[in-house]
């Protein structure tokens, strides 16, 4: 059996190589590389609070361009400059994810990112 791929654009949010935000296959949905960018210019949010809004704005985006919903979501890798500033991203995954019960598995690592990003992350969904 072969299952078709597509690929999930979404207005706003594009990666500099030829790549889409995500991946679909069957009700599997693997994300690209998301960074905290604004959507209107294509540039980094000026903090780690702004780049970690936006980031988890286009994941939400992403997700549900591809049929989904942060509900569908089951693991997100975070790759930070500075791990140690997590605060910033726990607080945008609780507004995500605020059911204790009910959260994605997640992995944060220190990463030597380019330029002004601070953090990028992707995630795995299953969808219905």
């Amino acid at each position: 059996m072969t299952l078709e791929r597509k690929s999930i654009y979404v207005e706003g949010f594009s990666h500099k190589n030829p790549i889409p935000a995500a991946c679909r296959v069957g009700n599997m949905l693997y994300s690209g590389s998301i960074q905290g960018t604004d959507p209107a210019t294509g540039k980094y949010g000026g903090t780690i609070d702004e780049q970690s809004a936006l980031m988890f704005a286009h994941v939400k985006r992403i997700v549900e361009a591809a049929g989904g919903s942060a509900a569908n979501i089951i693991k997100m890798t975070v790759w930070m400059k500075d791990r140690s500033q997590r605060e910033p991203v726990n607080r945008e995954w609780l507004k995500m994810f605020p059911d204790p019960h009910s959260r994605p598995a997640r992995h944060a690592m220190q990463a030597p990112l380019e330029g002004e990003k601070l953090l990028e992350c992707d995630f795995i969904a299953v969808l219905e």
